[in-house]
């Protein structure tokens, strides 16, 4: 039987919809066919560039040992965007930040694992990175990641005073090459408390009816499961 995970915080604006029904669709439809490959290997390189001091043609080195040709290529097309956005850039300190935990409702714990935060001339910087190809949060969904996010950060006076953005590595269509967009989320319009709320009930619905339509689906056998491989560049939840 396909599993569902939960979905982080980014992958829950990125799946949410209009009602729950077109939620639980979503969500099943990723559960039933999740993606293949993750950007792991993309946060280990802006730490070796930011931090280690790696030299780049290094770093390009070990992306080009990826063996799935699809996989390599879509990382090396944003490598160069994360070298141009890091260079010249020497932080007094770099550090992970330990994972959190959003209430959603409805006993569903969303998690929050900012990838890293830095620090230059007493100015903390927090990037958030968003490498999907296509649709990336924008609008509504993009109030809601951020207006989210924000609440967690808050929690945490070591972290409240960071300055917030969000690297979008997306492409304007199909055919056009990626370009790097850098968004300061002070200019994203937070949501009211009363529509985060709304918004966050119809998610808890929809993923619950997600997880009931799972668990009452038999999994097809191997002979009978179709050879459709998902599109890393579609929503996914990179564990």
């Amino acid at each position: 039987m396909a599993e569902l995970r939960v979905p982080t915080l980014q992958h829950l604006a990125r799946n949410w919809r209009m009602n729950s029904q077109m939620i639980a669709k979503a969500l099943v439809r990723l559960a039933e066919n999740p993606p293949l490959f993750n950007y792991n290997p993309l946060y280990g390189a802006v730490r070796d560039l930011l931090i280690l001091g790696v030299p780049y043609e290094q770093v390009e080195a070990g992306i080009r040992k990826i063996k799935r040709e699809k996989v390599r290529n879509n990382l090396l097309s944003i490598l160069p965007l994360v070298r141009d956005h890091f260079s010249g850039l020497h932080p007094d300190f770099f550090q992970v930040v330990e994972r959190r935990y959003y209430p959603v409702g409805r006993g569903l714990m969303v998690p929050f694992e900012p990838p890293m935060i830095y620090g230059i001339g007493g100015q903390l910087y927090f990037p958030w990175f968003s490498f999907w190809r296509s649709n990336p949060l924008a609008d509504e969904r993009l109030s809601l990641f951020v207006t989210l996010v924000e609440e967690v950060l808050l929690q945490d006076p070591d972290l409240e005073t960071a300055k917030f953005e969000i690297l979008d590595f997306s492409a304007a269509d199909s055919k056009s090459p990626r370009e790097l967009r850098i968004i300061d989320a002070r200019d994203v319009p937070r949501l009211s408390e009363e529509r985060k709320t709304k918004m966050l009930d119809i998610f808890a619905e929809g993923y619950l009816k997600a997880v009931e339509d799972l668990a009452g689906r038999r999994s097809p056998s191997s002979k009978d499961q179709p050879d459709n491989r998902p599109d890393p560049d579609q929503p996914s939840f990179p564990f």
